[in-house]
C-alpha cells in the first residue's frame, strides 16, 4: 500500500517524538556499546588522506560523532529528533544538523563519508531510493556509505513506537545498487554469534556513476 504524504509526516512525528520522550533513557542504554568495527569500516575505504569530512546520519547523542572528532576528522551530525541533536552538540562539540530523514537538505559532493549506524531503517521502503540518492549527491566521488540496519524478512511497519523497514540482504543489495552505490563488503553483527542471534546487518558502499 502506497504511503502518502499525510502517512509520511506521522510515521515522521510519531518517531521522532518516541525518540524525544526517551532519550535520556536511550542514551543510558547505549553510550557503552563498541560499534568500533563499523567506525573502522567506513574509515578503512575512504580513499585519500585523512583527515576526512564525515557525515553521522542519525548521530542520536552523540556517541560516535564524539569518536570521529576524536580521531581528528571533520565530523558533522544529521539527527531528526531534537532532544539527541541537543544532547549530540553537547556531548561532542560538533556541528549537529536537525533534519527529517525524509526532508534532507544535505550539501553537494562535501563529505568522504557517510556513517548510517542504526537510522536508515526508519526511512520507508517507497522513499527509500530517493533518501539514497540524497546521500550519494552529498558525497565526494568515489566517497563511502556506511550502513547498519536491523535485517528482517522485508517486513515494514510500527514496532514499539517507531516505524521501521527491516530488509533481507538480496532487497538491500538492489536498492542500494538501483542507488548507484557498489558493495564494498557486509558483514552481520553482534560478531562471534549464531546468525539468528546477530539481528544487525552492516554494509559498506563506494558512490558509483555507472
Amino acid at each position: 500500500m502506497k504511503l502518502n504524504p499525510q502517512d509520511l509526516e506521522n510515521i515522521a512525528k510519531l518517531t521522532l517524538e518516541h525518540y524525544n520522550q526517551r532519550a535520556e533513557n536511550f542514551w543510558e542504554g547505549t553510550r557503552d556499546h563498541n560499534v568500533s568495527q563499523n567506525i573502522a569500516a567506513l574509515l578503512k575505504n575512504i580513499e585519500g588522506e585523512a583527515p576526512f569530512t564525515i557525515l553521522d546520519f542519525g548521530c542520536g547523542p552523540g556517541r560516535d560523532l564524539k569518536i570521529f572528532a576524536e580521531l581528528g576528522h571533520v565530523a558533522v551530525g544529521l539527527e531528526g529528533a531534537a532532544r539527541f541533536a541537543e544532547m549530540a552538540r553537547a556531548h561532542s562539540g560538533c556541528e549537529v544538523w536537525q533534519q527529517d530523514f525524509l526532508k534532507l537538505d544535505l550539501p553537494d559532493r562535501h563529505f568522504d563519508g557517510v556513517f548510517a549506524n542504526a537510522a536508515l531503517f526508519h526511512v520507508p521502503r517507497q522513499e527509500l531510493p530517493r533518501v539514497l540518492r540524497e546521500v550519494h549527491a552529498t558525497l565526494k566521488p568515489n566517497g563511502v556509505l556506511f550502513c547498519s540496519n536491523p535485517h528482517g524478512q522485508n517486513q515494514e511497519g510500527w514496532n514499539r513506537g517507531r516505524y521501521g523497514a527491516y530488509l533481507d540482504i538480496e532487497t538491500w543489495r538492489r536498492t542500494m545498487s538501483a542507488a548507484h552505490f557498489i558493495e564494498l563488503a557486509h558483514y552481520y553483527r553482534p560478531e562471534g554469534l549464531p546468525r539468528e542471534q546477530q539481528p544487525w546487518l552492516a554494509s559498506v558502499w563506494r558512490k558509483s556513476y555507472s
